[in-house]
């Protein structure tokens, strides 16, 4: 008896992961006739033209101009879509080709290595790429070039660019996709701007702005920086993009990078653009073991709730577009294609459909409500909302102790989403100021979502 209800018991476990898995993205994932992406009133928050909320859920595909067919990638882009994706971040002159080798499709990206003469075989394939997300209703976050083209420090290069010719390849991109729905530019590529190489960037991005000035523009830094630190006051930043990278593991990253720009002025939005990536070693050794689903959900809540405009996922073997042919970065180790069903990705959608529900715009980082006495950086709960709902994130569940008296109504409705399946249950009502609420589980892996209303 108590095998059949072992059995049993797994093999409605095994259809309940299932029927989780396969909650996909029915509706439009963006919708381009509501006008073009712009900052908020606020400055806090990115929205379409004609004022309905935006969210930036990324995913990052560094690799896929380069590296895939048109076919594979309009595979990928429909299982993003189906995700729940926004936005997909790529390059036109990537990191791990290098502008001499062919591509996927058969081209050079440049003519003798020129920047000045771009292969319009290739160029035709950006195209390709940018009308395919279209097609999917999904935005290209698209950068000109990877970092090494510009400061090769680790990465390929060669430097190729210097003021003139960079203000030259940014007019020459503004003018063939100034009027693209679907884009969002990002200068940089995992590179500092300090020093002579910052006036490099402001050429490049002057030079796209130049013709165009309807497209979000910002930088992508590298590890544990924020596009803040050197070009916050260009008239060419529309948002901040803060890259929390591959070895910290805890809020204080997010206090250190985050938090300030959310104060800076003048206001302008920000996002996590590159956290940690599902299946990359831990502070790039492998010795230390691989971030998880849960490190992918810590890292989407804690920023979200703290008061970004958007977040990026990424899965180390889908950036690179990893298979057996190509040489593996950072311990890659299983094809692209296998890899798109990791569970982080699949816990995006859960999170969009708490956002669908909940104009963020109107809410704040809401820390005073919770009277826990220690919050460490290694479990630390994060509140927002406004006087209408409070949503609170708890990254390994238990106990939370909340002190309300801004919300509405006196009688509040609490329940628990589990940001794992998505799926919410009602926990209790409350006509207290001050009450305590216990997650259903508790631990490294249990985290959860407590919703007042």
């Amino acid at each position: 008896m108590l095998k059949r209800i072992s059995l049993y018991f797994l093999f409605m476990l095994g259809v309940w992961t299932i029927q989780a898995q396969e909650d996909r993205w029915q509706k439009n994932n963006a919708d381009f006739s509501r006008g073009a992406l712009r900052v908020n009133s606020s400055g806090s928050y990115l929205e379409y033209g004609d004022g309905t909320s935006f969210l930036y859920l990324g995913d990052t595909a560094w690799e896929l101009i380069s590296r895939l067919t048109d076919e594979e990638t309009e595979y990928y882009m429909e299982d993003r879509r189906e995700k729940g994706v926004t936005v997909i971040q790529t390059v036109i002159l990537d990191e791990l080709n290098g502008i001499d080798n062919i591509t996927a499709c058969g081209y050079r990206q440049l003519i003798n290595g020129d920047i000045n003469r771009p292969d319009s075989n290739y160029f035709a394939r950006v195209d390709r790429v940018l009308a395919c997300a279209a097609s999917k209703g999904l935005y290209v976050a698209l950068l000109p070039t990877w970092g090494d083209k510009v400061d090769k420090k680790w990465g390929m290069g060669p430097e190729i660019f210097n003021e003139e010719n960079a203000f030259h390849y940014g007019q020459w991109l503004g003018a063939r996709y100034v009027s693209v729905p679907n884009l969002i530019w990002i200068i940089g590529g995992d590179r500092s701007g300090e020093g002579n190489k910052s006036r490099i960037w402001n050429a490049l991005a002057n030079g796209i702005r130049s013709i165009d000035q309807g497209h979000l523009m910002t930088f992508h830094p590298h590890g544990e920086h924020s596009s803040s630190f050197w070009f916050h006051d260009e008239e060419w930043l529309s948002f901040n993009m803060i890259q929390t990278g591959h070895a910290q593991r805890n809020y204080a990253i997010y206090r250190k990078l985050l938090l300030p720009d959310l104060q800076k002025k003048p206001h302008k939005p920000c996002l996590d653009g590159e956290s940690r990536y599902e299946g990359i070693p831990i502070g790039f050794k492998v010795e230390n073991g691989r971030f998880n689903d849960y490190d992918i959900r810590t890292t989407l809540y804690q920023s979200m709730f703290s008061g970004a405009c958007g977040y990026t996922y990424g899965c180390n073997n889908v950036w690179q577009m990893f298979d057996y042919k190509h040489t593996p970065m950072c311990n890659a180790n299983k094809p692209w294609n296998e890899s798109l069903n990791e569970p982080g990705a699949w816990d995006l959608i859960h999170f969009r459909r708490l956002w669908e529900k909940y104009d963020f715009r109107e809410g704040s980082q809401q820390q005073n409500v919770i009277c826990n006495s220690q919050m460490s950086d290694d479990n630390y709960p994060v509140a927002f909302g406004n006087h209408k709902y409070l949503l609170v994130y708890l990254p390994e569940g238990g106990k939370i102790t909340l002190r309300i008296s801004q919300m509405d109504k006196k009688q509040k409705t609490l329940s628990w989403m589990n940001p794992r399946t998505g799926e919410n249950s009602f926990y209790k009502k409350v006509d207290l100021r001050e009450f305590s609420a216990y997650a259903p589980s508790m631990g490294k892996g249990n985290d959860w979502v407590l919703i007042i209303e």
